[in-house]
């Protein structure tokens, strides 16, 4: 099981979540589907770099990262796209492009957009591209402490 990380993590913080098995997928919209979650439940994680820093920006699947505003928010000089290359080897026990977002698992920060607050759960990758995790927003908050501000296009954000 390439969650065993997150799930390690989460049951030793006595977390309640519940797992969810679905076809291989590639895309966040696509799992989302795939496991008849919302595009706005289901939180994709986009490896950025912040100034020097690579870090994890999350948000909702059907949104677009708004990259000035995640810069704002980190109070950065600089924020771009990280290459693959740049962070693929941080992530030894996942699929690359199936990250879940604990950043603080991986020794990065995290900048949440505010629309995944809104809900009461939100779904991630659980580190493959074929199962995702489910659990409250609220535990996921205490546990990884991100940053929450808004970095998703806001004309994307509220849609689908």
């Amino acid at each position: 099981m390439r969650a065993s990380r997150v799930k390690d993590f989460l049951d030793t913080n006595r977390i309640e979540y519940s797992s969810i098995v679905h076809p291989t997928s590639y895309t966040a919209q696509g799992t989302a589907a795939y496991a008849h979650v919302s595009g706005k439940e289901m939180a994709k994680t986009v490896i950025v770099r912040v100034d020097s820093q690579i870090a994890m920006a999350v948000l909702p699947a059907s949104s677009q990262l708004d990259l000035a505003g995640l810069r704002k928010l980190a109070k950065a000089k600089s924020v771009s796209l990280a290459a693959e290359p740049d962070f693929e080897h941080k992530f030894p026990d996942c699929d690359l492009g199936a990250m879940p977002p604990f950043g603080n698992l991986y020794g990065m920060a995290v900048y949440v957009d505010e629309f995944l607050t809104y809900d009461k759960e939100i779904s991630f990758n659980a580190g493959s591209h074929h199962e995702l995790f489910r659990m409250s927003y609220e535990d996921f908050e205490r546990v990884v402490n991100p940053f929450v501000g808004r970095i998703a296009l806001a004309a994307i954000r509220t849609s689908a």
